[in-house]
């Protein structure tokens, strides 16, 4: 299929030059690392805390499940609501990256989960580890839902609000 053109027959296409400074990815900024290093911190520690105040019921670890639950059920909320109210720039993209990808992504954790597994099954508490696979994966995709339905809610709600004049 031929494509028209308002050129005169035989001119050429005009292009536009190309961007000489385009913008540099995220990760390449030295202000957003330090934000995401900085929420993997305080998210490191709050696993850690969280991890030894809740007990191991017969060395089950309902610790790392019950993280990993509220992490992806906060992560779900945090980036369903950030995207619901606008696009990825000033405080929103600060909260994202310093919440979401820094406090969020060190407070769940992958590792101890398979860690974890590794130790019920070596210890012969195989049903245990089935179940505590099938609780974190399944249930880490139901508290996702729940947080991303739950921000979806929020700002529905607040579009019916109406605003105070003042």
């Amino acid at each position: 299929m031929k494509e028209s053109s308002t050129a005169p027959p035989g001119a050429k296409a005009q292009t536009a030059p190309p961007d000489r400074n385009p913008p540099r990815p995220l990760h390449l900024h030295g202000w957003f690392v330090l934000l995401v290093a900085a929420g993997g911190i305080l998210g490191a520690l709050s696993r850690y805390g969280f991890g030894m105040a809740l007990p191991a019921p017969n060395a089950w670890p309902l610790p790392t499940l019950l993280i990993n639950l509220s992490g992806a059920l906060a992560l779900g909320w945090l980036l369903e609501a950030l995207a619901r109210s606008g696009s990825d720039a000033g405080l929103r993209r600060i909260a994202r990256l310093g919440i979401g990808s820094g406090f969020l992504g060190a407070y769940t954790t992958y590792s101890t989960l398979a860690l974890d597994s590794v130790h019920l099954f070596g210890a012969g508490r195989g049903m245990d580890a089935m179940w505590y696979l099938v609780a974190s994966l399944l249930g880490g995709v139901a508290a996702t839902t729940l947080g991303i339905w739950l921000g979806a809610l929020r700002h529905k709600s607040a579009q019916r609000t109406p605003k105070a004049r003042t």
